[in-house]
Order: C-alpha cells, then sequence, then structure tokens
C-alpha cells in the first residue's frame, strides 16, 4: 500500500518499504513505503499549493465534504475494520466500534460548519467597531499512535480540517493501513488534492521533519508523555502550537454504596479493552474496605471468563499486544510489583497453547497488594495488568488517586451523586466519569492536565486549537 502526497498514491524517495504484521500471528499483513525528510518536503509543497483553494472554500462546503467522507467510511466499514484487526491485534467487534467512533468524529464537525463564526464588538469608541475574525492556521502536522490508529486521527482531522488547514498526516509505524484508507475516503469525497497528505516512515525521519520544518505552524501529537515532551521542546524551536494528548494512569475510585456489579463492569472494560492499551484506560483501582472482598471475588470471576485469542475469531475479548516489547514492559512491571510484595489474584502470565506461540498474547492480570513505589502504580501500565487498594474512604481515595504524575482520565461508582460530585470536583484530571464507563463523546472537551496533555481535543474548543483569531478595528470614515 502507497503513502498519499498531492492527492496521489506515492512511492518513497528512498525505494525502500517496511512490512506490516499482524500482531497475532506475525503474518506480514501488507507493506508501506519507508519515508524520508524529503518525502515530507513533498507533501509539504503540495499543502501549500493546496491551501488557498481549501481555505476559500464556504466552510459549509468543507462541512459537505466531511459528510461524504463519513458516508464512504460507513459503506466500507467491514473492510476497513478487518485491515485495523489484523494490523493493530484488537478483537475484530472494536475494530468497528473504532471506526463507527472515526465516522462520528467527523459527523460531529460537519455538523458545526454552520456555526464557526467571529464576532462584533459595537462602539469600541467614537465611531469605532471592532471585529473578530476565526482564520485557518495553514499547514498541521498530525501523529498518531498505533493503539487507536483511527479514531484518534480523526480527532484530529475533523477539526483541522473544517478550520480550512492542510494537514499531513504521520501514522504509527506498525499501524498505517487503515489511516492511509481512511485518507483516501477523505480525498475521493473531496478534499482539495494536496490539502490532505499522509507520509509513512520512522519517527526518527518522517516524525521529526514534521515537527522541525518551520512552514508547518500546528502539531497535533497523540502518544507517551516522554515523546510528547520531545515534541514540545522541538516545536517550541519554531513558536509552534501543539495539542498533545499524552499518558494516563487513571484511578477509578468505588464506594461502599455503589452498584457493584455496574462498577465490576466498568472496570473490566475500563482496563482490558483493547487489551489495556489505552490511555484512558483505567490502571489504579481504589475500593472501599467494606467492599473489597465482594468486589474483588467478582472482578476476578469476571476476568478469568476474558477469552484472549486473534481478533478475527469468535468470542475473543482480548487480542494480543502490539509488540513483543509492549509485552516485555508490562511482563517487568507486574514482576517489580511481585518483587516488592504484591500478590497475582489472576493471570500474570502468557496463555499456553499452540494458538498462541506465533502472537504477543498476555492474560489479564489483577494483583493485590501493590505498594504505591512500585512501576505499575509510578509508571503507565500501558497492557492488561491492574493493581488494586483497599481505602478507608473518600479522603483518602482522592489523595491517592491525585498522587500521579497524570492527570489523564478519573471515574467515581457511588450511588451518593453529592458525594460524587463532590469527589469529581477534587481529582486531578481532564475528564471523570461518574457511575459511567469511560467513553468519550465529541460535544465535550477532552484533554488532560498535568503530565497528560496540552490543549483539547473534541467539543467545539478543538476549533481553537486550529484557528488564528484575529482583531481588526474599523473607524467610521464619516467622522474623520
Amino acid at each position: 500500500m502507497k503513502m498519499i502526497i498531492g492527492g496521489q498514491p506515492a512511492e518513497s524517495s528512498s525505494g525502500q518499504w517496511t512490512e506490516v504484521k499482524n500482531p497475532a500471528t506475525g503474518e506480514m499483513v501488507d507493506r508501506v513505503p519507508k519515508g524520508t525528510a524529503e518525502d515530507v518536503h513533498r507533501a509539504i509543497e503540495a499543502a501549500e499549493k493546496a491551501l488557498p483553494a481549501w481555505s476559500a472554500l464556504p466552510t459549509s462546503r468543507r462541512g459537505e465534504i466531511l459528510h461524504k467522507a463519513v458516508h464512504l467510511v460507513r459503506e466500507h466499514e467491514a473492510e476497513l475494520a478487518k485491515l485495523l484487526t489484523r494490523e493493530q491485534g484488537k478483537p475484530l467487534s472494536e475494530s468497528v466500534r473504532e471506526l463507527r467512533r472515526y465516522a462520528h468524529t467527523l459527523e460531529h464537525y460537519a455538523g458545526l460548519a454552520k456555526n464557526v463564526r467571529g464576532g462584533h464588538i459595537p462602539h469600541l469608541d467614537d465611531g469605532k467597531y471592532g471585529l473578530i475574525l476565526k482564520k485557518p492556521i495553514g499547514l498541521c502536522g498530525a501523529i498518531v499512535p498505533w493503539n487507536f490508529p483511527v479514531s484518534l486521527l480523526g480527532n484530529k482531522l475533523g477539526p483541522a480540517l473544517l478550520a480550512g488547514n492542510a494537514v499531513i498526516v504521520k501514522p504509527a509505524t506498525t499501524t498505517p493501513l487503515t489511516d492511509i484508507r481512511v485518507v483516501e475516503l477523505l480525498c475521493q469525497a473531496g478534499v482539495t488534492p494536496g490539502a490532505l497528505s499522509i507520509v509513512t516512515g520512522p519517527g526518527s525521519t518522517v516524525g521529526e521533519e514534521i515537527l522541525r520544518h518551520p512552514r508547518i505552524r500546528k502539531i497535533g501529537f497523540t502518544g507517551a508523555t516522554a515523546t510528547g515532551r520531545h515534541v514540545m521542546e522541538v516545536a517550541a524551536r519554531e513558536i509552534k502550537r501543539v495539542t498533545l494528548e499524552l499518558g494516563g494512569s487513571d484511578p477509578m475510585i468505588v464506594a461502599d454504596d455503589a452498584d457493584l456489579d455496574a462498577a465490576v463492569s466498568g472496570a473490566s472494560v475500563g482496563r482490558f479493552y483493547n487489551c489495556g492499551q489505552a490511555c484512558l484506560a483505567i490502571k489504579r483501582l481504589y475500593l472501599f474496605e467494606n467492599i473489597y472482598d465482594a468486589f474483588v471475588s467478582k472482578l476476578v470471576e469476571k476476568t478469568k471468563r476474558l477469552k484472549a485469542g486473534n481478533g478475527l475469531e469468535k468470542d475473543v475479548r482480548i487480542g494480543p499486544l502490539h509488540t513483543a516489547g509492549q509485552r516485555e514492559e508490562v511482563e517487568e512491571q507486574v514482576a517489580d510489583a511481585v518483587k516488592r510484595g504484591a500478590k497475582i489474584l489472576v493471570g500474570g502470565k502468557r496463555p499456553e497453547g499452540t494458538a498462541y506461540e506465533k502472537g504477543f498474547f498476555y492474560l489479564p492480570t489483577l494483583l493485590e497488594n501493590v505498594p504505591d513505589d512500585a512501576r505499575i502504580v509510578q509508571e503507565e501500565c500501558f497492557g492488561p495488568a491492574l493493581p488494586l487498594f483497599k481505602v478507608k474512604g473518600w479522603e483518602e481515595a482522592i489523595a491517592r488517586a491525585n498522587h500521579s504524575i497524570y492527570g489523564l482520565g478519573s471515574s467515581v461508582w457511588s450511588r451518593d451523586m453529592g458525594k460524587a460530585l463532590w469527589a469529581a470536583e477534587r481529582l486531578e484530571s481532564g475528564y471523570t466519569w461518574i457511575n459511567s464507563a469511560q467513553i468519550i463523546y465529541d460535544e465535550l472537551p477532552f484533554g488532560g492536565v498535568k503530565q497528560s496533555g496540552v490543549g483539547k481535543e473534541h467539543g467545539s474548543e478543538a476549533l481553537d486549537y486550529y484557528m488564528e483569531t484575529k482583531s481588526v478595528v474599523v473607524a467610521d470614515s464619516r467622522k474623520s
């Protein structure tokens, strides 16, 4: 599969290719060009040529194009979902949900097309009034990770394209295929050729050139906090605007008056969805001591029933981890916790059998008696392992939940809405769910605090990060 530059399929100037492999089987799914800095320059040249025409379109027309792209994605949903599962590893049902989330995001921004507006300030002074103009930033870079490669791309393309910007996409090296296809469909829907390109290749070359090049004025990045620091450092040299959605260590608090069955289900989905490879996954579970034993018993039984396997197989709920290195990191975090006194309640190992030999599988894992200085607590655990903690009440739960460098998401389970809202106000995170699974809504702004990010995606607020605001003062000539 080729990358897309100037609206056309393109090979790399290097003449080299990179294989994309299925993490469940080790088989090659396809190959993509190994892009270079020169390929990024080609995409920038195409974007600069296309930008005047694209940004000159009425915003409503750009919205119509996004609507058409949504229709095309829905037409090709089965094909795209299978491709996503083969390159990423997640169960097919989760790939379908991701594509629907992507389509919903584009549809959301298409629906905002007729509501993008500036402002008018009357009577600034004698015979003067003011205008507030909204203009596209220009060329934007979208750098997306491998865990949700399509939906996280949509978070950037929706507001960026609606606002009239040109976008150069850098997909993850291991999951470029479905991103290429959805970019193709956007081009087919009518995006001005060159206003949207996708350049495949290593982050050390393609990603760095997108960060470094002065003509790219905005970076939208989702990934690890350590990489986000680097993005900020490089982007700062050109005073680029950045939106960073980074790592998390999301706490979940369950009070003694909570609906335990609903909370157990929320904990299971929140931790083990996409094999735990989600920034917003539940990564620390704080349980009031009165319900600790009952809750843990229910969660252990539910975890044992989760079927691991190839995401294309029926009834599979846990696919493989995405890479061998990802699995090794989770194994090391679990081993560190055990060394420090933690007890494995379920999982904690690779599944046995020939069906698992070629993939990067690891059983869903629950741990208790984990000390707060363990790696799995201090770091982000990007895999299916969850530490459980017993707390006396709200004050202790919130204090321990906030004791982290991260502040992406959090969740609270209680029938007492007064206490739940009190807790939500005090949790140091950009998003809090009360008695709800971790579902992101396009209507609400999303972004982390502390070292979990900068800026907002989703909501009408995301448009502000892809537009320049200009003030104009107009003097009535009759007063001069």
